[in-house]
């Protein structure tokens, strides 16, 4: 047990736990805003289909069986479970093309800016950034969903 898991732990507990009910492990953020920490898992389902709240309780008693057997945070924590929301995380090359012609804040490779989808070629990501053509590798920047869909994609 050590004193503050690491992100990557964290997520690894939560993949371990979660991937096999079919859900995908966005995100997962360790708050600690004074008093007892919060570890945030934010999920999708891999059918793509809209998170439920079935879906989030169903993840939770999953992943805190996993988590009270690693014990990967000293002392008390809650665990909270979230479904991705409008600032969803963009890893992978499938998040890009779901959310094609909407707007990303991407971080990384020496970027920071905030523009729409353009294209999605294999792992490469085209953006419109004030109309020049900015393509990142998937996986080597972050980025966030910068506005919400009209419906779910």
């Amino acid at each position: 047990m050590n004193n503050n898991g690491s992100n990557n732990q964290l997520m690894q507990i939560a993949q371990t736990a979660l991937t096999p009910l079919g859900f995908e492990v966005l995100e997962v953020q360790v708050q600690n805003l004074g008093g007892q920490p919060i570890v945030l898992v934010r999920i999708d389902r891999l059918d793509e289909q809209p998170v439920t709240v079935e879906d989030l309780t169903k993840a939770s008693r999953a992943a805190e069986t996993e988590f009270d057997r690693v014990d990967p945070i000293a002392g008390e924590y809650r665990l909270e479970f979230e479904s991705p929301g409008s600032k969803r995380p963009l890893t992978r090359a499938r998040h890009f093309e779901r959310m094609l012609g909407l707007k990303a804040r991407v971080r990384g490779e020496g970027q920071a800016f905030t523009a729409p989808i353009a294209a999605v070629d294999g792992e490469m990501i085209s953006f419109d950034v004030a109309g020049e053509r900015v393509t990142l590798r998937a996986g080597e920047f972050q980025a966030n969903l910068a506005e919400f869909p009209d419906r779910h994609r």
